[in-house]
């Protein structure tokens, strides 16, 4: 099997469904959220392919209706970590010498039993345990996990197959060797997709993790461990704790096979961890490859040559989609004064046009924030802007979290470009607007560069060359992910390779080959055909 070269063609992305009224995906779907509305999961642990259950259990509830309980799941402890290690270091021989189509060709499998057997149970998985729209959550729950697995065995086979050349006395090669360890992977409520993906981009070039999931999104994780399970991922390969993430990480981060992390979460958890790292340098056996994707306080610049209903709708759907909860969302704009009576109609209109509440009603574009600790935290930013002098609510500001954690899509305009939330991530359906004079462009191109410490996504709207080409310029660091004429979210896989620095993470572009590089560590290997015999070099010899 390994005395060949595969070649793997390349994928074309997975087509979106649109579960538009009597399509047959539509009753499918109906019938798997009807089905998982009544259940109660116990979900486990799995620790070198086995289920572990501690008896420490926690809920995983419906974010619109939090009086109903999806799930019940076990929680793991300093015990069941160490396990967890244990199990991962144990795989790891096995796994890392597979050939990489061996491991390929097992999440080439994980894509088609999401495509077609568990496409359905992801999608309403994620839009129950998680709260999204049947568009989001296809869009991502399916098509971009699918995206993800398919593509990075395409890159993977590109990396492989690079190789350096030879001369004629010798062979000269690269292997690509799994990092020497563990990774530990961590990964966040908001997106499906990137549950699945931290840990399968490094599984499939050779490493094994311990994967802590966020216990807000447990339901959709724990398909995601079972399709990966049926796929034939190896027991130990992947190892499944959900829990507390301080107890995990307190046994992790000072463990000597610690080889990598691979995090998608909040800026301080991030610190924190590297931190950790950092002090504990001398106990790793070699230095741990640290990959993170954090936050963004993503904006939408627009030029006063704009369309203005275009403009618009990107701030309504950049802002408002899942409720804000995405890293790229658009949560600052800055508008030209000249296009503003234009461009205030139209946002408040469409505004005005939201339905909020349950994603099991198709008719609804928002749903509910993840949770209590988030629907007060995007209220205390609202109440800031409510009594501020410089602000003005100009639509919604209202929520409501006696059934479920819902905001109303909320609209703030403000007179101050450093009012907080426009300096800091919210994390909600909160979006502010700055009027600008039209004659500032330039300056305040620089104003947008400034304001925040993110560098994520950022958008520039604009039919006049010059001054697009100037705003790409002047915000060269300050988005990882630039889109013009566009909202700045959205990226695809294989077409948008996604990430951000600054504050927003080592930017490596999750849907590229960039990520899968970050999980190997390449040894070169010279082969000479016939060694010297001789130590003396030709400049030694003695001159006639």
């Amino acid at each position: 099997m390994n005395n060949a070269i595969y070649s793997i063609n390349r994928p074309d992305n997975e087509p979106v469904l649109t579960y538009a009224p009597g399509t047959p995906e539509r009753r499918e779907l109906e019938k798997e959220l009807k089905r998982i509305s009544a259940e109660t999961v116990e979900i486990p642990l799995i620790i070198g392919g086995k289920q572990v259950k501690t008896g420490r259990t926690g809920r995983v509830v419906m974010p619109h209706d939090h009086g109903h309980l999806l799930a019940t799941y076990h929680m793991a402890g300093e015990q069941e970590t160490a396990g967890a290690i244990e199990a991962a270091m144990q795989a790891k021989e096995e796994w890392m010498t597979l050939s990489w189509v061996e491991r390929a060709s097992i999440m080439l499998k994980a894509a088609e039993l999401l495509s077609r057997k568990y496409r359905y149970t992801i999608v309403a998985a994620t839009m129950l345990g998680q709260s999204k729209t049947v568009h989001q959550a296809e869009v991502e729950a399916a098509c971009e996990t699918i995206d993800f697995l398919r593509f990075n065995a395409w890159f993977a086979g590109q990396i492989y197959q690079e190789q350096p050349r030879s001369a004629s006395d010798q062979l000269n090669r690269v292997e690509y060797r799994p990092l020497e360890g563990f990774v530990y992977t961590i990964t966040p409520f908001n997106f499906t997709a990137i549950a699945s993906n931290l840990n399968m981009a490094v599984a499939l070039m050779g490493n094994t993790t311990v994967w802590k999931p966020a216990t807000t999104s447990l339901l959709s994780s724990w398909i995601l461990m079972k399709v990966f399970m049926e796929a034939g991922v190896p027991a130990g390969v992947i190892n499944f704790l959900p829990g507390q993430g301080s107890v995990i990480s307190s046994v992790v981060m000072n463990h000597p096979d610690l080889g990598g992390i691979h995090f998608t979460g909040s800026n301080n958890t991030f610190n924190s961890l590297w931190k950790t790292a950092a002090l504990n340098l001398e106990k790793y056996r070699s230095y741990p490859r640290i990959v993170g994707e954090t936050g963004g306080k993503d904006f939408i610049m627009i030029h006063n040559s704009a369309n203005p209903l275009e403009a618009a709708t990107a701030i309504i759907r950049g802002s408002f989609e899942y409720q804000g909860q995405k890293c790229s969302a658009s949560s600052r704009v800055y508008i030209p004064r000249s296009l503003w009576p234009q461009i205030s109609e139209h946002v408040r209109r469409q505004a005005s046009e939201i339905r909020v509440g349950d994603p099991a009603d198709f008719r609804n574009f928002m749903n509910a924030v993840i949770d209590e600790k988030s629907f007060d935290n995007v209220m205390r930013y609202i109440d800031l802007a409510i009594k501020s002098p410089d602000c003005e609510i100009i639509h919604g500001g209202k929520g409501d979290k006696s059934k479920g954690y819902f905001v109303e899509p909320t609209i703030i305009l403000t007179k101050d470009p450093h009012f907080i939330t426009m300096k800091e991530e919210i994390f909600g359906p909160v979006v502010t607007l700055y009027i600008y004079e039209d004659e500032k462009y330039e300056e305040t191109l620089h104003l947008v560069n400034d304001t925040s410490p993110y560098g994520l996504t950022g958008a520039i709207f604009s039919a006049d060359r010059p001054a697009m080409v100037k705003a790409c310029q002047v915000l060269r660091f300050a988005a990882g992910n630039f889109y013009i004429n566009d909202k700045p979210t959205g990226a695809m896989v294989g077409l948008q390779p996604f990430g951000g620095a600054r504050a927003s993470g080592t930017n490596d572009k999750a849907g590229g080959r960039l990520n899968l590089i970050r999980w190997v560590s390449p040894r070169t290997i010279k082969e000479t055909f016939l060694p010297a015999t001789d130590f003396r070099y030709p400049y030694m010899d003695k001159e006639v």
